[in-house]
């Protein structure tokens, strides 16, 4: 069976790391794996939003350190070492972490070393209660190189960011709630169907609209306050579709848009 397990479903892209067995640790096969998948949910015009997760009870446990670290300590040429630092950890760590489409994390297990940074690499991530969370790469001799500090500082800030990386002790769901590594934590049997329902929110709004979003997100960070304000503007103005923006905004003016503020709910 596949290491990487890759499903569309009605506009969703469902990919899963399946190396149970080992924890769902990155091997040379899963890493090349990933970065076809990406490939694929990039270019796919018939899918919007993908989820990813972990078979079994972990998210990720990190690169392989039997397989995938050694070759890269030892001998690599300087060729590997460029494909690796423009691809990234599973392709998307960095290199296609511009792919347009949201991706939410479904972390139903361990989230750790290089697997942080696959969770760390999603947009939105929502955790199971049995969900945990460690960067215990300076226990090894080295430290994140695929993302995992920069999006900590991004995500948490430089507290936060210094306490997982510095002391190298894992944190439950709970703390990284609170700490803003994730944005909810769930029961694990409703994890699948939290990250589902998540889908299908952004799938219900103007896809044009939730991308330059992402990509705006993605431009002003760590920019100074007056690029930011620009880039907003700039992206805000620029991406809406005239056709769609005015039957979206007929239905406002209509009254018949699902979930009007202060009503009810949207209806998904």
């Amino acid at each position: 069976m596949s290491k990487v397990l890759y499903e569309k479903r009605d506009r969703v892209a469902y990919v899963t790391i399946n190396r149970p067995e080992a924890r769902n640790a990155i091997d040379p096969d899963v890493h090349q794996a990933m970065i076809e998948t990406w490939a694929d949910f990039r270019d796919d015009d018939a899918i919007d939003v993908a989820i990813l997760t972990g078979a079994g009870d972990a998210f990720c446990a990190g690169a392989d350190l039997k397989t995938y670290i050694p070759p890269l300590i030892g001998d690599a040429s300087p060729a590997r070492i460029r494909e690796i630092v423009e691809l990234g950890l599973n392709g998307f760590t960095r290199g296609m972490h511009r792919i347009p489409k949201p991706i939410i994390g479904a972390i139903n297990g361990w989230a750790l070393a290089g697997g942080l940074e696959t969770a760390m690499a999603c947009d939105i991530r929502i955790a199971s209660e049995r969900a945990a969370f460690g960067s215990f790469e300076a226990r090894r001799g080295f430290h994140h190189g695929d993302g995992g500090l920069v999006r900590l500082v991004n995500a948490c800030g430089v507290g936060v960011a210094s306490h997982m990386l510095l002391t190298a002790e894992p944190v439950d769901a709970r703390q990284a709630l609170e700490w803003g590594l994730v944005t909810k934590v769930v029961p694990h049997e409703s994890l699948m169907e939290e990250a589902e329902t998540v889908a299908r929110q952004i799938l219900r709004n103007s896809q044009s609209a939730v991308r330059s979003a992402k990509q705006t997100i993605l431009d002003v960070i760590g920019q100074p306050l007056d690029l930011q304000l620009r880039t907003e503007a700039w992206n805000a103005y620029t991406c809406a579709d005239p056709e769609e923006t005015r039957e979206l905004l007929g239905r406002f003016y209509d009254k018949t848009d699902a979930g009007r503020a202060g009503e009810h709910g949207t209806e998904l």
